[in-house]
């Protein structure tokens, strides 16, 4: 029989998340049963909540960052039992047979399912972590490193996978000059995972008000991408830029601090991405990078523990969530929300 639970929910497009309670598909022989311990807040549940892309899907109940402990486990479930401390990020499910699926990029099936307004195999629209319980296909659910804080670990299921991602694949590491641009949720992750990695880190930022946050996270500098006098100091300096900014906006002056052969990375913004091809000569890239794959979320999780790595937090009760998606949208947190599942 499927189960109910309580959950925060948004009814329409001008309305908050407000308590309510959602119904839970049947588990499968493959599923994983989860209480939900913490949920970080992403902006992309305000996106949706806005109808922003177009696609929402009401009753919305967002959160794809989810921290929790497995309650029961199906027939076929191999990797995990009852007692577990587990994450589920931003999908719980995929075709499985596709090439992408096959070579660990589910975030590229074009049959996934996202863990929230996204439609499941049997038509039934997902419902995210701002609620007690989650249940997802085995495939999907994440082992959490034991050493990790449960409440900061929670933003890495989607913040951190979305840094994680473009720094691994353009080979962040020693030697290499890596610029980041924006200090939210996902540039301090970008900056702790770039500094970890053995990059030297420079936040690109309107101004220098947060230096000393940034410096915090690991970057070596700060340069204001206000000031032209600072851009043209970088001019041609960096190897990897990962842009963070998550609204339209210019992208020629990081172009411009590229140096020969290197990329910008965009995993904030989501529209048109308006570049001339003068910015790119030099055998210079822009690109697009969207969370990870799930071998690659673990490995990000390993690399987290072995790093001692989470995300700074803001942990708060549901009866805040109104009051901190406004924050969100005004920019208003250092570095993520968290919200406390005992407060449901």
């Amino acid at each position: 029989m499927p189960s109910t639970c309580k959950a925060y929910i948004v009814h329409d497009t001008t309305s908050d998340p407000v308590p309510g309670t959602i119904e839970r598909r049947d588990p499968r022989p493959n599923d994983v049963s989860i209480e939900i311990l913490y949920c970080g807040i992403c902006h992309s549940e305000l996106h949706t909540a806005h109808n922003d892309w177009n696609n929402a899907k009401f009753p919305f109940v967002g959160g794809h960052e989810i921290i929790g402990r497995a309650t029961a486990v199906g027939p076929a479930v191999k990797k995990f039992q009852a007692g577990d401390i587990v994450g589920i990020g931003c999908l719980v499910d995929s075709c499985r047979t596709c090439k992408n699926c096959k070579l660990g990029k589910e975030n590229w099936c074009v049959s996934r399912t996202q863990t929230y307004n996204s439609s499941g195999k049997n038509g039934e629209v997902t419902k995210g972590g701002y609620s007690q319980h989650i249940l997802a296909r085995e495939e999907f659910v994440l082992k959490i490193p034991s050493n990790l804080d449960l409440a900061a670990s929670a933003p890495l299921l989607c913040a951190g996978i979305t840094t994680y991602s473009p720094l691994r694949a353009h080979g962040a590491g020693p030697g290499k000059r890596v610029g980041v641009v924006g200090l939210g949720g996902l540039g301090s992750m970008a900056i702790k995972f770039a500094s970890a990695m053995g990059s030297e880190v420079t936040l690109f930022s309107r101004s220098h008000a947060k230096a000393a946050g940034a410096k915090a996270q690991g970057a070596s500098r700060v340069v204001a991408s206000s000031d032209p006098n600072e851009l043209e100091a970088v001019a041609g300096t960096f190897d990897l830029i990962i842009d963070t900014i998550p609204f339209e906006h210019d992208f020629e002056p990081y172009l411009k601090s590229l140096d020969i052969g290197g990329c910008l990375v965009v995993v904030g913004q989501i529209g048109p991405l308006k570049v001339l091809t003068s910015h790119l000569a030099g055998n210079k890239s822009i690109t697009y990078s969207n969370i990870g794959g799930l071998p690659e979320t673990q490995e990000m999780l390993d690399f987290c523990g072995e790093n001692n790595i989470t995300c700074d937090v803001e942990l708060i009760e549901y009866s805040y969530i109104a009051e901190a998606w406004k924050r969100v949208h005004s920019g208003d947190v250092k570095y993520r929300f968290v919200l406390d599942a005992k407060s449901l």
